[in-house]
């Protein structure tokens, strides 16, 4: 592992003063927050945004002739603009703005997959997914009578490529895989993956929660039909997400809800669709949470996205390192290629526990199944500890972390 010393790891030093919410005691003790899988914190130009066009810009966008909306609009779709930069897509028809992650896998599970699926097809999956990439598919299935497929995992919680392969046969109509393991933090190599789906002529979604803020995103590189990713965990708000799909597929696509904005004409004999990618976007949208969303991008490119992936890899290994050398401890997801999260269990200490004695101690770290029950059976647990990183985290961090565990050790004897 790469030996990490404190002159090394300076991107914390120029962004953490940008959060706010960094900067406050917690039980008397300055606040180390570690829970960025679940949630990343916003920077004040974020905040900064939503408050002003709050303050200047609210009106409903697409419908108005008036300044305000006008405005808003154009903050809305500068920020559609922003995104399909940011992951490089073809074309700002391809960015479908959404609800989440959640929403757009759902989206994708409705309105792709339901109307060509039937009984003897498949869906393939792996063993690493959040529920939210678990869950669409049962409920497809059960509408259509299609299997859903998972491939295992290793202990070190990395996929099975051979097992994978073999799984990955012709009546498979639709690979939906996480690009980063929000459980283990294993990143899948989904590259591959996904040249071995197009050989055979099969979509694939790649779940981009976990990766989009922690490491270069190229969806023409990749070559996948779709990409889901939520704001709050870029440092954006909540309630706002991104479907990316190539626009050959959302074309041939039905809509996914029906209502305002999504049409062109509506009569009681029938109703014409909107162009995309507005006919996926019923209804009065998240304006605020879009614009949030926008201003993290703009943060984000600031910083860029290949220094943040280094300075995370040197912060977790090193972390890494310093969780190992804890006696009674027990790291649950060990793969070779890893980002920014590291789960592990503490002599007989139930997760909860911990987290409750960390949380007295100003660490705030993630407890719990972490909505992938499926991983947490694998290893034969209810539930572990994690921690997850950002760039504004540092050793400083990463040291009261041990701390604030062996103490908690003490605690329990």
């Amino acid at each position: 592992m790469t030996q990490l010393k404190k002159s090394d790891v300076r991107l914390d030093t120029e962004c953490r003063p940008d959060f706010p919410a960094l900067h406050q005691d917690i039980s008397s003790h300055p606040l180390v927050y570690l829970d960025n899988a679940a949630s990343a914190q916003q920077p004040s130009t974020v905040i900064d945004a939503v408050a002003y066009y709050q303050r200047h810009d609210h009106a409903n966008v697409h419908r108005g002739v008036h300044t305000l909306s006008y405005r808003a609009t154009e903050a809305y779709e500068g920020a559609r603009d922003k995104i399909q930069s940011f992951i490089n897509a073809a074309k700002r028809s391809e960015i479908v703005l959404t609800s989440g992650t959640t929403e757009s896998i759902n989206l994708v599970a409705q309105s792709f997959c339901r109307p060509r699926l039937a009984a003897g097809d498949k869906i393939l999956i792996t063993h690493l997914e959040h529920h939210s990439n678990i869950v669409p598919w049962q409920l497809l299935c059960e509408q259509t009578g299609a299997e859903l497929v998972v491939a295992p995992i290793n202990k070190s919680g990395e996929l099975r490529t051979e097992a994978f392969d073999q799984l990955l046969t012709d009546d498979v109509r639709i690979v939906a895989i996480a690009h980063v393991s929000n459980a283990l933090g294993t990143i899948n190599p989904v590259k591959d993956i996904i040249a071995k789906a197009k050989s055979r002529n099969i979509a694939v979604l790649l779940d981009g929660a976990q990766s989009v803020p922690h490491m270069p995103v190229d969806v023409q590189d990749l070559g996948c039909d779709f990409y889901a990713f939520s704001a709050h965990k870029m440092f954006g708000p909540t309630g706002v997400g991104v479907l990316f799909g190539r626009e050959a597929v959302l074309d041939a696509m039905p809509p996914y809800q029906g209502g305002g904005d999504m049409i062109l004409e509506v009569s009681f004999d029938g109703t014409t669709y909107n162009d995309l990618p507005y006919k996926f976007e019923a209804g009065t949208p998240n304006i605020s949470g879009v614009v949030g969303l926008g201003a993290a991008v703009d943060y984000l490119r600031s910083v860029g996205m290949t220094r943040i992936a280094q300075h995370e890899q040197q912060l977790l290994e090193y972390m890494t390192r310093r969780l190992e050398g804890i006696d009674g401890m027990r790291l649950i997801g060990t793969a070779t290629e890893k980002a920014s999260v590291q789960s592990f269990l503490v002599d007989d200490i139930h997760p909860h526990d911990l987290g409750t004695i960390l949380d007295h101690q100003g660490v705030a770290i993630r407890t719990g199944h972490h909505c992938a029950m499926p991983v947490m059976d694998f290893y034969g647990v209810a539930g572990t500890a994690r921690a997850s990183l950002a760039l504004y985290n540092n050793i400083e961090d990463v040291d009261r972390l041990i701390e604030a565990i062996a103490k908690a050790r003490h605690i329990f004897g």
